[in-house]
Formats: structure tokens, C-alpha cells, sequence
């Protein structure tokens, strides 16, 4: 079973990035291109994908999920980005994180052609960087089917407060 093969090789790494967190670490996964394709389809076969216009993924292990996700599923991928990373004009917010705060900016053009997207990222947590990216899509008026991620931390309860559908592959 795909969750049995994703818990053993995905690596917690305690402490990480500052006192108290426990950092899941989905680089192993990348390692392993059977369990990696297998995650990939899975993911992929998700309704988000038929529901959208395009895909939006988050910086940055969210881009290698969506890129593979998007080439599957053969629709336009966006990207999110951290501060200082995209050129042009940008609509930009800021986020709070269970360990800090940021921001996510994406180039406002790049929105123009598409009304529904689907979100991939390889983590929920708190739903911070989630919803900086809902909060962007929906202030330029665009529509969200749904959130796909590899692992939600259920103890968080992030999903909830979501008006999409939120996927995950594992819960922690």
C-alpha cells in the first residue's frame, strides 16, 4: 500500500527548523522513482485535476509535485514564489507559519488565462501557505478545486477551514 511505502521512507527530523517542530522530510520519496511515480499517479488521478485550468504549486517541494502532476494531467502550471524571486508585476501576501512568517508572490498576468486552479504543496500544517495562495487567487477572483499534498499533519486541523477540497496521501 502506497501510505505504508510513503511512511517508511519519508524521515521526521525533530527540532527542525527551530525548537519543537518536527520537520517531515519527503526528499527520500524523491529518491525512489518507483514510489515516486506511484505518488505521482496517485495524486494525479485526484477530481482537483479534471475540475481545474491549470495548476498552481507552492515553493518549493511544491513545484516538484506539481510539475510531474501537470505533465500528467497535461494542464499549465503557475508558480507560487517566496520573496524576491519572480520579476514583473505581482500580487503578493503574507503568511503565518507554525514556526514563523513569510510571503508568496505570483506574476499577475500569468492568472489572466485561467479561472479554477488546484493547489499541490507537500505539506499541511497550520494551512498558512495555503491560504496566502487562496487568499491570492480569490482576491484577483478566481476559484480553487482543491488542495493536493503528499501529508497532512490532522493534528492542526487546517483542512477545515478550507471551502475546497483538501487531498492528502498521508496523516501524520
Amino acid at each position: 500500500m502506497l501510505s505504508n511505502q510513503l511512511r517508511e521512507l519519508i524521515k521526521t527530523y525533530p527540532d527542525f527548523p527551530k525548537q519543537g517542530i518536527l520537520f517531515r522530510d519527503i526528499s527520500p520519496v524523491l529518491t525512489n522513482p518507483k514510489i515516486y511515480g506511484m505518488l505521482i499517479e496517485r495524486m494525479a488521478s485526484d477530481l482537483i485535476f479534471q475540475d481545474c485550468d491549470a495548476l498552481i504549486a507552492i515553493d518549493a517541494r511544491g513545484f516538484l509535485l506539481g510539475s510531474s502532476i501537470a505533465l500528467k494531467v497535461f494542464k499549465p502550471l503557475l508558480l507560487a514564489r517566496k520573496p524576491g524571486k519572480l520579476p514583473g508585476n505581482l500580487i503578493k501576501k503574507s503568511y503565518d507559519l507554525e514556526y514563523g512568517s513569510n510571503s508568496l508572490s505570483i506574476q499577475k498576468d500569468s492568472l489572466k488565462p485561467y479561472n479554477t486552479f488546484a493547489i499541490v504543496d507537500d505539506l499541511l500544517a497550520t494551512g498558512g501557505t495555503a491560504k496566502c495562495v487562496s487568499n491570492i487567487l480569490k482576491s484577483t477572483g478566481k476559484k480553487i478545486s482543491g488542495l493536493s499534498i503528499v501529508i497532512e499533519l490532522s493534528e492542526f486541523n487546517a483542512k477545515a477551514s478550507f471551502d475546497f477540497p483538501v487531498s492528502s496521501q498521508i496523516q501524520y
